[in-house]
């Protein structure tokens, strides 16, 4: 027997299957492996804290709630990760339909007794057209430079672990050069305005250099990157050093955009939560645009107040300047006296105030007028000492 009877006899005498091997096809590289990373986190999130992630938890969280959001509502995205879905995250809470038999039965006013026009003649409905895909989307590409931002994009994490930035509600006049923002959980970067102008609307419109966090990039409109960020996207503050910086060379010159009239005030709680009440110049810096008195009458109900009613120490009345950035700085520059205290609101949510400083009110009027003369770029704020000194 020569050796190609002896295979053939190993083969057709293979009762089990041993030897059925199917070759196991290499994993793709790409979009699915990122895809596939991207929910590992979810899941280890889930095994680490028995829930999915929630808006109201911090950074991290927000994040990758966000990301879950963002995949339950993409069927292709579902599918592909279908098999990674072991703890049925995908899955979106639906109410259970109500079958026919159900509705016509509930058709108390008898509606669905008339005899009206077939549903099938759409005659005198107009055509719809396909959408065009997003100019947001449709333009993305990889990054070849990503390099050199990559690092920018870690340093931004951290300032905003360590509470140098900070999430806000988006507004378009956010969108600069250097700017930083969160679109469905992944962060994004202004890298270049270009071709800037007036469109026919009175807007402003033209190009945008914008990096993803997942070394894709896009030249992007202006105005399509504002309209994302306003359905699902967020602001990112800048640093004390870069909103300095920006205050000595635009705050003394303000154009009509920057023009606003409000006001920024300072006030003590009046809770009787031991840890606040025993907290010496524990005070709350804060912007309003409405008559502080009013913005802060429900303040028992409001976790920004820390669930308790507040007593006014002192208002300044802005005029021909920004009080909102004036605001910012002010929270930048005692950013290290931030008070670090959950509250709970009426239904039980977890919030964490980030308008609460540990400073004399003597020394917070003192931060204002600096930042009002520009001087304040020179100066930091001592928590340990609870004094402004020189840089």
């Amino acid at each position: 027997m020569d050796k190609e009877e002896k295979l053939k006899e190993i083969f057709e005498n293979d009762p089990f299957g041993l030897l059925d091997v199917t070759r196991t096809p290499a994993s793709a590289m790409g979009e699915e492996d990122r895809l596939m990373a991207s929910f590992k986190e979810i899941n280890e999130f889930y095994e680490k804290h028995q829930r999915a992630p929630d808006a109201g938890g911090d950074v991290q969280e927000y994040m990758l709630y966000s990301r879950l959001k963002s995949l339950q509502d993409s069927e292709t995205k579902r599918q592909t990760l279908a098999s990674e879905d072991k703890y049925g995250l995908l899955m979106k809470k639906q109410s259970t339909p109500l079958s026919l038999e159900d509705i016509v039965k509930d058709d108390a006013l008898g509606i669905l007794d008339t005899v009206g026009e077939d549903i099938f003649d759409i005659t005198h409905v107009p055509e719809i057209k396909e959408k065009e895909e997003p100019d947001f989307v449709a333009r993305r590409k990889p990054c070849k430079d990503f390099l050199k931002y990559e690092g920018l994009f870690k340093a931004c994490q951290q300032d905003l672990k360590s509470g140098k930035r900070k999430f806000v509600t988006f507004n378009e006049n956010q969108i600069k050069e250097g700017a930083y923002f969160v679109i469905q959980g992944m962060l994004v970067y202004v890298a270049k305005i270009f071709e800037l102008a007036l469109n026919k609307e009175g807007k402003k419109d033209g190009r945008t250099l914008t990096v993803f966090e997942n070394g894709t990039e896009a030249n992007v409109l202006f105005r399509s990157l504002g309209k994302r960020l306003l359905e699902d996207g967020q602001g990112i503050t800048a640093t004390c050093e870069e909103m300095n910086s920006e205050f000595s060379q635009n705050f003394s010159n303000i154009s009509k955009e920057d023009q606003e009239v409000g006001f920024i005030y300072i006030l003590k709680s009046l809770s009787k939560n031991e840890i606040i009440k025993s907290t010496q110049n524990l005070y709350k810096i804060g912007y309003s645009k409405i008559d502080v008195l009013e913005r802060i009458k429900n303040a028992s109900q409001d976790p920004t107040f820390l669930m308790a009613p507040v007593a006014v120490v002192t208002i300044f009345k802005c005029y021909n300047m920004n009080p909102q950035k004036l605001e910012q700085l002010l929270h930048n520059f005692f950013g290290k006296a931030c008070l670090n205290i959950d509250v709970f609101d009426a239904k039980g949510k977890r919030h964490i105030p980030r308008e609460w400083f540990i400073a004399p009110v003597a020394i917070i009027e003192q931060a204002i007028h600096l930042l009002i003369s520009g001087e304040i770029i020179h100066c930091c704020y001592d928590p340990i000492g609870q004094s402004i000194v020189k840089k």
